[in-house]
């Protein structure tokens, strides 16, 4: 029998509805304690999930991931396990001496992993949905983390300045809208992490014109950059992440 299904934690998400028999088979395969399905597209700033529950009750259940911990009620907040190899790569991508911003926090999924393996001097976690703020502080307490300050907060009204060597822009929603926020955050050098969704065809052209045109906008330039695919968003679209290196424009 095969069915496909995304396993968070010991929760299973399908998608499509299930008969009794389909339902005993995954309970005694995955020993899960709750199976659920998506209703509808997930929409919205802050995310939210539809959900219908097919089997148990509980929807909040503990995820491990390359050795981090995400505590995480699944009727409440998103997770996309299409987004692990990234999750993984930007565990390993900072350093001791930096200062990261991460600007759509979420539960911590890239904050975390950093915080842990990289352990930058400080990251701070940016997030407006209070639901995932709420898991974002249990994440940090699950995974005994002290270099992590969460801050509730539309990241625009964030009051920071110059402060950031690495920011994280994981969201694909108009991401671009946000980049005058990120270079108010950046210091004199540093990089951004800037997700989009993009069509194949313009992957290589649109992204970069966006981070030019904002960068001199706010007094910098691109000094280097690389493209990297994380999956297909849709047919013949594809949700990206450009490592963008920016260095600002002295005044003479």
């Amino acid at each position: 029998m095969r069915i496909k299904y995304q396993k968070i934690g010991d929760i299973l998400i399908v998608k499509d509805d299930l008969n009794e028999e389909e339902i005993k088979y995954l309970v005694e395969k995955t020993k899960c304690k709750t199976i659920a399905k998506y209703t509808a597209q997930i929409t919205g700033d802050f995310r939210t999930p539809h959900l219908k529950i097919l089997y148990g009750k509980e929807t909040e259940t503990i995820h491990k991931e390359h050795g981090c911990l995400f505590k995480i009620d699944v009727k409440k907040i998103m997770w996309s396990m299409g987004n692990i190899k990234e999750r993984e790569r930007m565990a390993k991508i900072g350093n001791k001496d930096e200062v990261v911003v991460d600007m759509f926090a979420g539960i911590g999924y890239f904050t975390i992993p950093m915080a842990k393996y990289s352990k930058p001097k400080k990251i701070y976690a940016i997030e407006i949905n209070p639901d995932a703020y709420h898991y974002l502080c249990e994440n940090i307490k699950l995974n005994k983390l002290d270099n992590v300050i969460p801050i509730l907060s539309d990241n625009r009204k964030v009051e920071l300045k110059d402060i950031a060597d690495r920011i994280i822009m994981g969201y694909v929603h108009k991401t671009h809208k946000f980049l005058d926020k990120a270079f108010e955050f950046l210091k004199d050098m540093g990089i951004i992490h800037y997700h989009e969704t993009v069509a194949e065809k313009i992957m290589k052209i649109r992204p970069i014109e966006r981070l030019k045109f904002y960068a001199e906008k706010n007094n910098y330039k691109l000094v280097d950059y690389e493209i990297h695919k994380i999956k297909k968003y849709a047919p013949g679209v594809w949700h990206i992440v450009v490592d963008a290196e920016f260095e600002r424009i002295q005044k003479k």
